[in-house]
This record gives structure tokens, C-alpha cells and sequence, in this order.
């Protein structure tokens, strides 16, 4: 399981005191009220603690004052960058809620044991989200993330076991 998990993308600068529009890619954007310390993860591949000394929302924006950064200048270099937070400052799970991150990767089996494939994305449609698994061969699977179709979430055993819904592999 990945350490850190990414809450946003600094998408662009925003006046000129070192604020920073951030995308965010975490499911609430109010995550970001309660968000006190981050880790930004440079393009050179670095890890830079952050504390955050204010937040304040525009559109679907969270806009963040980073504690030390001060001119448009310091924080232009970061634009494009993932901001990270650690497991202990991540958000808690309901039952049955996962981390896209900690999905990725695992291995997914029929109820019939036959095996799928590999998980390799999460599209979150709203209604509810979809696992996108790549089948031996290289076509996509697309699995409705509903009780009817997934089973069981099992990240120690790495695996997912899911129901093959009819129509499914015919799309």
C-alpha cells in the first residue's frame, strides 16, 4: 500500500502572495477545511513537507496558503505538481471504502474462479464507480462497482472476486 495518497493537483497560481489553486482528486473538496500538513511532490521526484496556513474555495477549487511560501514566484515552480497526504492525514473510510491507490494492482478472479485480469483504474461516474480490469490479451473489462458484481475486496490477499453479470465480457 502506497504511504501517500494524492488529495489535489496545483493547478495554477491564484494572486500574488503565494496562494495556489489546487484540484482536487479526493472525492470531497471539504477535505481540505481539516487539511493541516501535505506532502508535494516535486517534479524532480522530491517530497516537500508543507503546512498549510489557510484555505478558502473558488468554483471547484481548493485554494491553499502554504506556511513559508509567500510570492507568486516561489509557487509558479510547483504548478502541475501532486499534492500528498500521508495515511495517518488521510481522510477515514467508511465500511467497504477503499483507496483508489491501494486498488490498483490487484488481481481480480470470477466467482467461478477464472481469472479476469488486473486492476488497473477506478472511474468514478457518479452513479457508482466502475473497475476498469485489463484481461489477458490486453482488452478492457469494465466491472460496475455494485454488490450484484463485486463481491469481495480483499487488499491482504491482493485480489478482488467479482460477479461476471450477463453481457458483461461481450462489451
Amino acid at each position: 500500500m502506497e504511504e501517500l495518497l494524492r488529495v489535489g493537483v496545483l493547478a495554477s497560481t491564484h494572486g500574488v502572495h503565494g496562494e495556489v489553486k489546487v484540484y482536487p482528486t479526493t472525492d470531497s473538496l471539504e477535505r481540505f477545511r481539516s487539511l493541516k500538513e501535505t506532502v508535494l511532490l516535486t517534479s524532480r521526484g522530491e517530497k516537500r513537507p508543507l503546512s498549510v496556513e489557510g484555505v478558502k474555495f473558488f468554483k471547484q477549487f481548493a485554494i491553499l496558503k502554504f506556511a513559508g511560501i509567500d510570492t507568486i514566484e516561489e509557487v509558479q515552480k510547483y504548478r502541475g505538481c501532486d499534492l500528498m497526504v500521508t495515511r495517518e492525514n488521510a481522510q477515514p473510510l467508511a465500511e467497504g471504502e477503499y483507496y483508489i491507490g491501494d486498488l490498483l494492482g490487484l488481481s481480480v478472479l470470477a466467482d467461478t474462479g477464472e481469472t479476469l485480469g488486473t486492476l488497473t483504474d477506478v472511474l468514478q461516474t457518479g452513479a457508482n464507480d466502475v473497475y476498469v480490469v485489463k484481461r489477458p490479451g490486453g482488452r478492457e473489462l469494465l466491472l460496475p462497482v455494485i454488490k450484484e458484481c463485486i463481491l469481495d475486496v480483499d487488499l491482504e490477499k491482493g485480489q478482488v472476486t467479482a460477479h461476471l453479470m450477463e453481457g458483461l465480457l461481450d462489451l
